[in-house]
C-alpha cells in the first residue's frame, strides 16, 4: 500500500530520493507524486519536480493532476505552446476542469495580457466548488491592470470566506489605501474587528488608517489593541512610537522604539527614531550615540547619514556636518539626497563652487525638487554667472512652469545678464501667478526700484487681474 502523502509526506519524499539513488522502481499512488512534486516546487528544487513529473506519469499515464502540474513547470518555463498543447488534451477529456482555466490565464498573465487571464479565471469560477484561490489569484490580476477596485472586491471575498486570510485582508487595505479611500478602509477594518476582536493585524492597519489621517488619539487606542492582541507585535510599539512622537510624548516615544529593540534585533530605523526624540528632548549626547548606531547597523539607510548631517548642521557645527555627508557619498555616491544635502552645506560654509557642483550632481542624479533650482540658481547669482543662473531657472521652469518664485528670479538674473525684454516678460508671468511675492522680488533685486516701467507694469498687471 502506498503511503498517504498527507499524513506522510516526508517518507514519500525519503522513498522517492531513495529509488533515484538506486536502479530500483518503487511504485507510487498519484496522490503521492503530487506530493512529491509540489515539495520539489515549493522548495525551487523545479530539476527533481520535473524528474517526479516523468515518473510518475510513467506509472499514471491517465493522471490528469499530474499533466496539469507538468503544465505549471512548462508555463514557469516559458513553454507556451508546449503547455497550451496539453492542456487541450486534459480538456478533451474533462471539458469542466476549473484548473485548465487556471492555467491558462497564469499563461495569459505572463505573458502580460491581464484581461485575458480575467476572463479565464472568471469562466473558472463558474466551475469551482471552492473559489478561494481564484478570487485570491483574480485580486492580483487586478492590481497588474490597475483596477484596484475590482482588486480590493476579489481580496474581500477572500478574507469572507476565511478571516485568518491575512494576506488578502493586507491586499484590501492597500488597495483603500492606493485609492487613497482611508475612511473607507476604516469602515472595512472597524467591521472587520467586530467578528475578530482580538486581531492584532487588523488594529495595526486600522492605526495606520488613522495615522494617515492626522487622527492620533484613534491610532493610539488601535495600536494599543493590537498590542494587547499580542504583546510582542513589534509593528504595533514601532507605530505607537511614531504617534506619541506626533503628540511630543517622546519619552513615551522612546520607551516603545525600545521595545521593538527588546523583541528583535535592533533596527537601524528604531536607532534613528530614538535619536530623533533624544534631538527633540535636548539629549544631545544620546542623540549622537542613537545616530551614529543607526549608520553602524545600516550604512546605506540614507535617513541615517541625513539626520546626523542635520544634526551637526542645526549646531551649526558646518564641518562635522560636511564630513558626515561626505562619508554618506563616499558610501553611496549615487544618491541624490546626499548631494543637495552637501551643496546647502556648502552653502553654509561659503564654498559656492563646491556648491555648484554638488546641486549639478543632485540634479544629474534625478533631484528635481523646486527648492533645488532655486537653490542652485541662487547659488550661481551669488557666483555672479546669470546666465547659468537663468539656464538652471529655465530648466527648473520645465518641471514647475507656473512657479512664480523661478519666474521672480529669472526676471531678475535675467536682468542683471542685460536682458531687458526676457526680464519683464518673467517679471509679468510672476506677478500674473502671485502679486504679494513682488515685495521679497524687490528686496533681492533692489535696483528694480528706481525704475518707473516697473510701477508702470505692477499697474497694468493689476487692472488685468482684478
Amino acid at each position: 500500500m502506498a503511503l498517504d502523502s498527507n499524513e506522510y509526506p516526508d517518507k514519500s519524499i525519503s522513498k522517492f530520493e531513495s529509488m533515484l539513488k538506486t536502479d530500483d522502481v518503487y511504485f507510487f499512488d498519484a496522490e503521492d507524486f503530487e506530493e512529491i512534486i509540489h515539495h520539489y516546487l515549493n522548495i525551487g528544487k523545479i530539476s527533481l519536480g520535473k524528474k517526479a513529473i516523468q515518473i510518475g506519469l510513467e506509472q499514471h499515464p491517465n493522471s490528469l493532476e499530474l499533466k496539469l502540474l507538468q503544465v505549471e513547470v512548462l508555463t514557469f518555463e516559458d513553454k507556451y505552446e508546449a503547455a497550451e498543447k496539453l492542456l487541450d488534451e486534459i480538456q478533451r477529456i474533462d471539458a469542466n476542469n476549473e484548473e485548465v482555466y487556471i492555467q491558462r490565464a497564469n499563461i495569459y498573465s505572463k505573458q502580460d495580457n491581464h484581461k485575458k487571464a480575467v476572463n479565464l479565471l472568471l469562466e473558472a469560477l463558474h466551475l469551482s466548488e471552492d473559489s478561494f484561490d481564484i478570487y485570491s489569484l483574480l485580486g492580483m490580476e487586478y492590481l497588474f491592470m490597475d483596477d484596484y477596485d475590482s482588486a480590493k472586491e476579489s481580496f474581500m471575498k477572500c478574507v469572507e470566506m476565511d478571516d485568518s486570510d491575512y494576506s488578502s485582508l493586507y491586499n484590501v487595505v492597500y488597495c483603500f489605501e492606493f485609492m487613497e479611500d482611508f475612511d473607507g478602509a476604516i469602515r472595512y477594518l472597524n467591521d472587520y474587528l467586530e467578528r475578530n476582536p482580538y486581531s492584532e493585524v487588523a488594529w495595526h492597519q486600522l492605526g495606520k488608517m488613522y495615522y494617515a489621517l492626522d487622527m492620533f488619539p484613534e491610532a493610539l487606542a488601535a495600536f494599543d489593541f493590537a498590542i494587547i492582541s499580542d504583546d510582542t507585535f513589534m509593528g504595533a510599539y514601532f507605530e505607537k512610537g511614531k504617534v506619541l512622537e506626533k503628540l511630543g510624548r517622546y519619552n513615551e516615544a522612546v520607551e516603545n522604539y525600545e521595545t521593538t529593540i527588546s523583541i528583535e534585533d535592533p533596527t537601524s530605523h528604531a536607532y534613528l527614531r530614538i535619536g530623533k526624540c533624544h534631538e527633540k528632548l535636548g539629549n544631545t549626547d544620546l542623540a549622537k550615540y542613537y545616530y551614529y548606531n543607526t549608520v553602524h547597523e545600516d550604512p546605506l539607510l540614507d535617513k541615517g547619514w541625513l539626520a546626523i548631517t542635520d544634526f551637526y548642521y542645526r549646531q551649526k557645527d558646518y564641518e562635522k556636518a560636511l564630513h558626515y555627508i561626505n562619508k554618506a557619498i563616499n558610501i553611496d555616491g549615487e544618491n541624490p539626497l546626499y548631494w543637495k544635502k552637501a551643496a546647502k552645506t556648502y552653502i553654509a560654509l561659503k564654498n559656492l563652487d563646491e556648491a555648484d557642483f554638488a546641486f549639478k550632481q543632485a540634479v544629474d542624479l534625478g533631484n528635481y525638487e523646486l527648492d533645488t533650482w532655486l537653490g542652485w540658481a541662487e547659488v550661481l547669482k551669488n557666483l555672479t554667472d546669470y546666465a547659468s543662473s537663468a539656464q538652471v531657472l529655465t530648466q527648473g521652469l520645465e518641471f514647475y512652469p507656473e512657479s512664480p518664485e523661478l519666474h521672480y528670479k529669472l526676471a531678475g538674473v535675467h536682468f542683471r545678464n542685460k536682458e531687458t525684454m526676457a526680464a519683464r516678460e518673467n517679471l509679468v508671468k510672476a506677478m500674473h501667478a502671485d502679486m504679494e511675492r513682488l515685495q521679497s522680488f524687490k528686496e533681492e533685486f533692489p535696483e528694480f526700484k528706481k525704475f518707473k516701467w516697473l510701477q508702470i507694469l505692477v499697474s497694468e498687471v493689476k487692472k488685468t487681474t482684478t
